[in-house]
């Protein structure tokens, strides 16, 4: 007994030594960053800019490799499927992270045990608009407006289980009001019929919906995040008046699931300091993401805690999207 649990105890030692020289030495080769988008967008915006700064701090090219489809399930499993080295990354946001398993999304992997998360690398508000013809400037009048005509008023979305559909969704079980929802393939089309009035709000992205508002085509009357937004530091956030609410976009990075601990430290370590360069958050702030760096503890904390919110706003609105 006393030999085998000596031979236990050195074969893990040797383990722990050998992951420590591969820290050492690592990376050795070119990284791969799978994204779960196409080309393009705010996603590849904070991608390609982590790994370029990531290419310049090694010296070993960080390639972004797009795998879009499936929701994002086709990238996640090429990531949950690789070898545990370090060398093929994933970069994943809060859709396929904690709103995807919150829906019930088949995939033949699970985002809690097969995967380690690296670091959290954004967050982006989210901001509620309303066309100018709904007669309210502000969330408490927007509800009290509900109220008076249940299911009378319409919001777009970009697709069912996206998150500005559920970003409604919750604050319509929070506030205690009922509006019909109308999807949309797109953010584009979407916009465009709110601009024209024919829905009368929706969440979405600064960027995309601020300068609307600053034209006086929008009404802009409510940040989703906690916190006001420095792009929008006068428009209150919607828990000013909805107690709780929150309800934030988010991208972070995530390793095959046996990934060495030594690996991810070395990863979370070196993506903490690349997002406080203020070039960077100065960019990524001109796309409405935030740099909200943390520990992979923090982050593995952060998608339970949004997966835990989403199922409840799931049920309360009893949704099936599957």
């Amino acid at each position: 007994m006393k030999v085998r649990i000596g031979t236990t105890i050195l074969g893990l030692l040797l383990i722990g030594l050998c992951n420590a020289a591969a820290a050492q030495t690592y990376p050795a080769k070119p990284i791969r960053i799978i994204v779960h988008f196409p080309p393009g967008g705010p996603t590849d915006l904070v991608a390609r800019s982590v790994g370029q700064k990531l290419t310049e701090a090694w010296g070993q090219q960080v390639i972004v490799d797009n795998r879009p489809g499936a929701g994002g399930v086709i990238g996640v499993e090429a990531v949950v499927r690789s070898a545990p080295d370090g060398y093929t990354i994933l970069f994943a946001t809060g859709g396929s992270m904690s709103i995807a398993p919150a829906i019930g999304i088949k995939a033949s992997y699970n985002v809690f045990t097969d995967l380690a998360p690296i670091c959290l690398l954004v967050i982006n508000p989210q901001l509620l608009v309303l066309h100018p013809s709904v007669p309210a400037n502000s969330v408490r009048e927007l509800v009290k407006f509900a109220k008076s005509k249940p299911g009378q008023i319409n919001y777009a979305s970009v697709g069912p289980g996206s998150p500005n559909h559920l970003g409604v969704e919750m604050l319509k079980y929070m506030a205690g009001i009922d509006m019909v929802h109308i999807p949309y393939k797109g953010t584009a089309p979407a916009v465009t019929d709110v601009l024209a009035g024919h829905v009368s709000l929706m969440f979405n992205s600064m960027p995309t919906v601020l300068p609307y508002v600053r034209s006086n085509r929008l009404k802009g009357i409510g940040v989703s995040s906690a916190k006001r937004s420095p792009a929008a530091p006068e428009i209150p956030t919607i828990g000013e008046t909805v107690p709780g609410f929150e309800y934030v976009t988010w991208y972070g990075l995530f390793a095959p699931a046996a990934t060495p601990k030594e690996i991810v430290t070395k990863w979370n370590t070196e993506v903490v300091r690349i997002l406080q360069d203020k070039e960077l958050a100065k960019r990524f702030a001109n796309e409405g993401a935030e740099p909200a760096p943390g520990t992979p503890e923090q982050l593995a904390k952060f998608m339970r805690s949004e997966y835990e919110q989403w199922k409840k706003t799931i049920a309360a609105a009893k949704l099936t999207l599957n």
